[in-house]
């Protein structure tokens, strides 16, 4: 099976890749050739800018591919121009979406791939419906062969707490230290969060799946955890006492406004300041052999062990600090 990677190397793709090669799939990559990432075996790299649609066509010339995977659409103009490019070059396209796009505030707490698609509070989250409103409309009016994934809060080399990193080393750090880490509301809520190389195992059985056309899917664990208890497995990667401090998510995300960090509305109001319950029996029944084995007590050491085998990933993010510190005096003047 030829494949093609948009992308390839990120914190999902690079283990999507991993596994592709171990199952011995003819895998591509389409990227710039910046992000390095640890993938055995051979992949075939094409290096060109995706955003330049001139240079992309010339790069793939007639090629064509069983399965195109893109990893970094986030708008409707990225999914526009991906079916000028494929329509024709594929039999499947696998666009990458994401679960914040469900309906969580007032919905049901259990979420299926029919739960609504509505996040009022988040633009990211906006794009990414109206780019799989673009992709439906593609296949019902012209055959084009999508299937749509929608992942949630998945790691492998970011660190996925919902306030104070990602890509930066900042929130342990500040943990080693004993300093103030905040978690939104009073931490009850639960939350599902998925190490990238589980995710891979659900997202690698899709390729080339025929009867997975015109299907969305979420992979997830089926792990349920409290904020508190996720923050309390980072802190205890971290080798430190978690020192917490509650605060509602609607004081965190005003305050977030006037620091300008429109985002944190969506990312805690739209997400994950509610309690939701992902249900994966679809994924498991086009996947039968599809389970997510990786605890994230467990997963969260190697992540931190991955971040600590090289100081060039240690990054303390300056502005995450004085966001929180500026939070943390907010709340405690009020």
């Amino acid at each position: 099976m030829k494949v093609l990677f948009i992308g390839g190397t990120g914190n999902i793709s690079a283990a999507c890749s991993r596994l592709a090669i171990k199952k011995n799939i003819d895998l591509y990559h389409l990227n710039r050739g910046k992000v390095k990432a640890d993938i055995p075996g051979k992949v075939k790299i094409i290096t060109v800018d995706i955003k330049d649609t001139k240079q992309v066509k010339t790069a793939l010339g007639k090629m064509s591919f069983d399965v195109v995977v893109n990893f970094i659409a986030y708008t409707p103009e990225d999914i526009k121009r991906d079916i000028q490019l494929f329509s024709g070059r594929t039999k499947q396209y696998i666009f990458i979406s994401s679960a914040s796009v469900y309906q969580k505030v007032g919905g049901h707490p259990v979420i299926t791939e029919s739960t609504p698609l509505y996040n009022p509070y988040w633009d990211y989250s906006q794009d990414k419906i109206r780019c799989e409103e673009i992709l439906n409309e593609e296949f019902r009016k012209n055959g084009f062969p999508i299937t749509i994934v929608r992942p949630s809060l998945t790691y492998d080399t970011v660190i996925p707490v919902a306030i104070g990193s990602w890509t930066d080393y900042t929130i342990i750090d500040r943990m080693k230290k004993g300093k103030e880490v905040i978690i939104h509301g009073d931490g009850t809520s639960l939350w599902t969060i998925t190490h990238s190389n589980d995710f891979a195992k659900g997202f690698v059985g899709l390729l080339g799946h025929q009867q997975a056309i015109g299907h969305a899917f979420h992979i997830t664990s089926d792990e349920l955890l409290s904020w508190n208890q996720i923050y309390e497995a980072v802190a205890e990667a971290a080798g430190a006492e978690l020192n917490a401090v509650h605060i509602a998510s609607d004081f965190i995300c005003d305050a977030a406004d006037s620091r300008g960090r429109p985002w944190m509305r969506g990312n805690l109001l739209g997400d994950k300041a509610v309690s939701v319950i992902f249900d994966n029996s679809k994924i498991k029944r086009f996947v039968p052999d599809y389970v997510a084995a990786i605890s994230f007590k467990e997963g969260i050491k190697r992540t931190v062990g991955w971040f600590e085998s090289d100081p060039s990933r240690m990054v303390v993010d300056d502005e995450n600090n004085k966001f929180m510190d500026a939070v943390l005096k907010a709340y405690k003047s009020k």
